[in-house]
């Protein structure tokens, strides 16, 4: 079993993450674009801290609203670095509104942000990297790799052995259909 699949669910702050939402597949591209940000923020950080945080990062970023998001200018930037209940790094605060920018372009030319990932995939992990490491701003080997397993296109986010592994299949996640 994997780590996190033994630990969640005897923690408060992981046990709603774990059995309902991660690793299982995502469509709504609202949703895509908060996980994108969360596994940006949580860089450094542990993924207890950002789920704590999670309801402050979603008021501080507009819903995760991708197009108001996108029009956040410096006094929006000043406010979010002002901000205590969220992440306050500079970088991870311009990551997130360039990523909105860009992922305006992206629903411009495919319709959405799912669709743009569907376009690409199966590929694997490495091949996943480079792609979004040319397409995004701020993006390591293990965000890319969170980002994707926690939204069911990449494998590895329950063990087998996890009682919430029947449920992620039953729900068909890219990575079942077509495995990279």
């Amino acid at each position: 079993m994997a780590e996190y699949c033994r630990s969640a669910p005897h923690d408060d702050i992981h046990r709603a993450y774990h059995a309902l939402e991660y690793g299982f597949p995502v469509r709504d591209d609202t949703v895509l674009f908060e996980r994108l940000v969360l596994e940006i923020n949580q860089a450094g950080l542990s993924w207890g801290t950002i789920l704590r945080k999670r309801a402050a990062f979603r008021q501080a970023y507009a819903q995760f609203d991708i197009a108001r998001v996108a029009a956040f200018g410096e006094a929006d930037i000043v406010r979010l670095l002002g901000d205590a209940g969220i992440v306050r790094n500079r970088r991870k605060v311009l990551a997130a509104i360039e990523n909105a920018r860009r992922l305006r372009d992206i629903q411009a030319r495919f319709g959405a942000f799912s669709a743009w990932l569907d376009s690409h995939h199966p590929r694997p992990h490495d091949a996943w990297v480079a792609l979004f490491r040319h397409s995004f701003v701020f993006m390591g080997r293990e965000i890319v790799g969170e980002f994707l397993m926690s939204t069911g296109y990449l494998p590895g986010a329950h063990g087998p052995d996890c009682p919430v592994y029947p449920e992620v299949l039953a729900a068909s996640p890219p990575w079942l259909r077509s495995p990279a």
